[in-house]
């Protein structure tokens, strides 16, 4: 048997500055922006590059109860985690763009990580985990 998480909805504020954050800044792919008339609304799908089965739905919020969990959809744990293949890399890339960082790098068990905010203030880790890591060792 063979399932997959297809897609995470992250609740924003504003479908085009979301799709502007995580494609400019995060390097993301746009894999579909798609209106959808009969609901009003649109179907917007980002993915990290390379990303083969994960995406993100960035789901604007429609419903007055929504509005509060933009920006804190795990109540302030690190809601994703997202891991590279260059951690400085992504992580100098991300601080020239002034990406706000609330845990400075760190080497642990797993890997290198350090924990940024997205444009509405979801924590992100950012990893880059060890090559012997059983995640690691999944993803090749």
């Amino acid at each position: 048997m063979k399932q997959a998480i297809v897609h995470i909805a992250l609740l924003v504020k504003d479908y085009d500055e979301a799709i502007k954050f995580y494609t400019q800044i995060l390097k993301f792919e746009l894999i579909e922006d798609t209106y959808q008339p009969e609901q009003d609304k649109r179907w917007v799908v980002v993915a990290p590059p390379g990303s083969k089965e994960t995406t993100i739905l960035l789901a604007k919020a429609s419903k007055e109860e929504q509005v509060p969990f933009i920006g804190n959809q795990t109540g302030g744990r690190v809601f994703l985690f997202l891991n590279t293949d260059d951690f400085w890399r992504d992580y100098n890339d991300l601080i020239q763009k002034n990406v706000e960082f609330v845990r400075a790098p760190k080497q642990a068990d797993y890997g290198m990580v350090a924990v940024f905010k997205d444009l509405y203030g979801n924590q992100w880790d950012l990893l880059q985990l060890n090559k012997d890591h059983l995640i690691a060792k999944r993803m090749v």
